[in-house]
């Protein structure tokens, strides 16, 4: 008897953590290898914020505490729902985790029963249907088009919805396309909710900040406020104040919701690191002018690798609103041939094509349920994006039909 449990046949690697693993191996054996499928900010955390976390040490505070995290800490994080969303959550209202990730799997685990079914929109960040599997739910995915930049749209979402459904997770930015909803598009998918009761709604605003061309975002409880009893709206510090590894995600919603989420964490990771929750209230209260310094980067780093992919033969790549992620087809190299004389079939064939022929690392659309795309995540430096592109062109014109 295996000791390895049948819930785990459920779910597979996270891909990306996996893709980051295969980078390490292959440059520990000596390969050029460009990696271009981490989602991590290559800024340095701010120093304030580092600052803050070293004083905190000093100051002794090490210790446990509270689950959902300290009064202060909600305290910034009621201060900034309000400040930036208009959204009013009492202290009890809020909580604190290890991660965004941790957000949305205590949520899962504290809310799903056998067959309940979750909404996702494909494409999706690679976790979302992992963690429903693991809560014992059924993740039901509701597919997008590229023709109107990978967005749910009200039909499909109402198409997918049964009596079964417990949540719709919707995000946006989105990782992977970098698609960011208007006002008007988001009213449609809350018109939808509107009209069933039974459903709830999980907001990832996770990169809220990483928007470009005047993009305006605006999270669902600003445009449909009537969901505020059925909505958790969480966020995080890993990616606009450039603290990966800090790990430190919130959330926002109703009392019976995030008591419940905090009953799980109790069972777990107790508390979010003492350290990074004071760090956190200085990312939130302190100097924000770092923030569109590095989209203004990013945006040139988009439209470099958006300019350089549409000139690959067999690539098309739409321009993004947000995020720091392109989701290009590669469609037009289906059916082709490598110059070793494989047949590149399917988006995951392109991709090992890329990293054999040119150690260039992309995860394959595959992954994030929408094929035949490939992401890459172009939060690193301007140089190497440049260089991976070329790469990417010289793969692409060496295929031949």
């Amino acid at each position: 008897m295996s000791i390895i449990a049948q819930r785990l046949s459920r779910i597979k690697p996270s891909p990306t953590n996996a893709l980051t693993g295969k980078v390490v191996e292959l440059r520990a054996q000596g390969r050029d290898i460009l990696g271009l499928g981490a989602g991590e900010p290559d800024f340095d955390t701010p120093p304030h914020i580092i600052e803050a976390a070293i004083k905190a040490m000093r100051d002794g505070e090490t210790r446990y505490t509270p689950i959902p995290g300290t009064p202060a800490l909600r305290k910034a994080i009621a201060g900034k729902f309000k400040r930036e969303n208009g959204i009013d959550y009492a202290l009890d209202q809020i909580t604190t985790c290890s991660g965004g990730k941790q957000v949305i799997f205590n949520a899962m685990l504290a809310t799903l029963d056998p067959g309940d079914e979750v909404i996702i929109p494909a494409p999706y960040w690679v976790s979302y249907p992992d963690m429903v599997l693991l809560a014992d739910g059924k993740p039901v995915f509701a597919p997008t088009q590229e023709s109107n930049g990978f967005k749910l749209t009200a039909d499909v979402l109402e198409a997918a919805i049964t009596p079964k459904t417990k949540w719709l997770i919707f995000n946006s930015p989105s990782n992977p396309t970098g698609g960011a909803f208007t006002r008007g598009a988001i009213k449609a998918i809350t018109d939808v909710l509107m009209r069933h009761p039974h459903v709830w709604l999980l907001s990832d605003d996770i990169y809220e900040h990483i928007t470009y061309d005047d993009f305006a975002f605006v999270t669902p409880l600003q445009v449909e406020p009537r969901l505020y009893d059925r909505t958790l709206t969480m966020n995080g510090v890993s990616k606009s104040y450039c603290m990966t590894g800090w790990r430190l995600g919130y959330a926002g919603g109703p009392r019976a919701l995030i008591k419940a989420m905090n009953d799980v964490q109790s069972h777990s990771t107790t508390h979010a690191n003492s350290i990074t929750q004071v760090a956190t209230i200085a990312a939130l209260d302190g100097p924000q002018d770092f923030i569109p310094r590095h989209n203004k980067v990013f945006q040139e780093r988009r439209d470099l690798v958006v300019s350089m992919l549409n000139q690959a033969t067999g690539i098309s790549c739409r321009t993004p609103e947000g995020a720091f992620y392109v989701y290009p087809s590669c469609a037009g190299t289906i059916g082709k041939k490598t110059p070793a004389g494989q047949t590149i079939r399917t988006d995951t064939d392109f991709v090992t094509y890329l990293l054999e022929s040119e150690g260039v690392a992309v995860v394959q659309g595959e992954a994030f349920g929408l094929s035949p795309y490939f992401r890459i995540s172009y939060a690193t430096a301007t140089e190497l994006l440049e260089d991976a592109c070329t790469r990417i062109q010289r793969a692409a014109a060496s295929l031949r039909p």
